[in-house]
């Protein structure tokens, strides 16, 4: 049985872009965050509700959301990953640094 409200998000993917979807899905040799986000397209496109994908995928609803909303202003393109993403390290500690230094050297 569906849970939640019907969402007004409806999508309809070309051909072509549903075959990228579930070639990304079922693929062994990308990150299974890639994966994640082409299924969640999936799941959209079939019809499933918001709060459906997000306990399906194992996912809350606002990172749902957001994977959903950056497929349809950039479409695939916006699911792969973006460089810079994500946390930022600061400099190594000088004891790191130095052992760092040791293992690349």
């Amino acid at each position: 049985m569906t849970r939640g409200r019907k969402t007004s998000f409806r999508i309809h993917l070309t051909p072509a872009q549903r075959q990228t979807l579930l070639v990304w899905q079922h693929a062994t040799n990308i990150s299974a965050g890639l994966a994640r986000r082409a299924r969640i397209i999936l799941l959209l496109a079939d019809g499933m509700t918001i709060t459906d994908i997000a306990a399906t995928v194992g996912m809350s609803r606002r990172h749902t959301y957001k994977w959903i909303q950056r497929f349809v202003q950039e479409g695939l393109e916006g699911l792969e990953e973006k460089p810079g993403r994500g946390r930022r390290r600061g400099p190594l500690p000088p004891d790191l640094r130095d052992q760092h230094d040791m293992d690349v050297g």
